[in-house]
């Protein structure tokens, strides 16, 4: 049964308590260096399922604090990693994600941070999308959630016009050097009205550079060879968190 905090708050820990979160976090919390620290929490979610869906709000229904931790969809992963890596103790996560999620910590659908670019902004996340991919770089000027026909994509949200920068799929090997672990990667959308169409995290080691990342091809929270995965997409943003 969900636990609620407050009446725009539903909590599904899945496999977790409260608890366990607190030791992962207070653990995490004394990592100093983010990309390890985000490698502890990300690799927690290993095996996770897949979920669609999950989050509460349109722009006719109420906007709900969700935090699901049985299944994650790309982005709610993120979401939940970039919240945690912030954090030193489940009731400081809640608090986090509400500024992860939601532009100003305002829990409300139209507030919600809807595209992978909206992260960009803030002290804590930077756009290093032209430092990875140099002269390479591609840049759109875009109108986020307009369709081609004119139709938005996200009713009641407005539309904003956005320079998206990318690197090409085809130099992911001349460039996946200058990746850390704990990057957020999204996937370049060329589709009208989108900024990304999937995203994951880098995860470094011995066995080269993966995307980790909710797969719902796989059904589940996984790691795949990075360069493998983006040749057969047009791109890549590299967003990367600060300490």
């Amino acid at each position: 049964m969900p636990v609620e905090h407050n009446p725009r708050t539903e909590v599904l820990l899945g496999h977790w308590t409260n608890k366990d979160l607190d030791v992962l976090l207070r653990q995490a919390a004394g990592i100093r260096d983010v990309s390890d620290r985000i490698d502890l929490i990300s690799r927690q979610y290993l095996g996770i399922p897949y979920g669609v869906g999950t989050l509460v709000g349109s722009s006719e229904v109420p906007e709900v604090l969700v935090i699901n931790l049985e299944a994650v969809d790309c982005f709610t992963y993120l979401d939940y990693v970039e919240a945690m890596r912030l954090s030193a103790s489940f009731d400081s996560f809640i608090e986090n994600l509400t500024h992860v999620r939601y532009r100003s910590g305002i829990v409300t659908y139209e507030t919600r941070k809807h595209f992978f670019s909206d992260w960009v902004g803030s002290n804590k996340i930077v756009d290093i999308t032209e430092e990875v991919g140099g002269t390479s770089t591609k840049q759109v000027l875009k109108q986020l959630n307009v369709r081609s026909d004119g139709s938005r994509l996200l009713p009641g949200v407005p539309p904003v016009d956005r320079t998206i920068r990318s690197v090409s799929s085809t130099i992911a090997s001349a460039v996946s050097a200058k990746l850390r672990t704990g990057d957020y990667i999204g996937i370049y959308a060329d589709t009208e009205g989108l900024d990304v169409s999937h995203v994951g995290l880098i995860a470094t080691g011995e066995d080269g550079v993966k995307l980790r990342h909710a797969s719902s091809v796989q059904g589940r929270v996984v790691e795949e060879d990075f360069e493998g995965y983006v040749r057969r997409r047009p791109g890549f943003m590299v967003l990367r968190p600060q300490p």
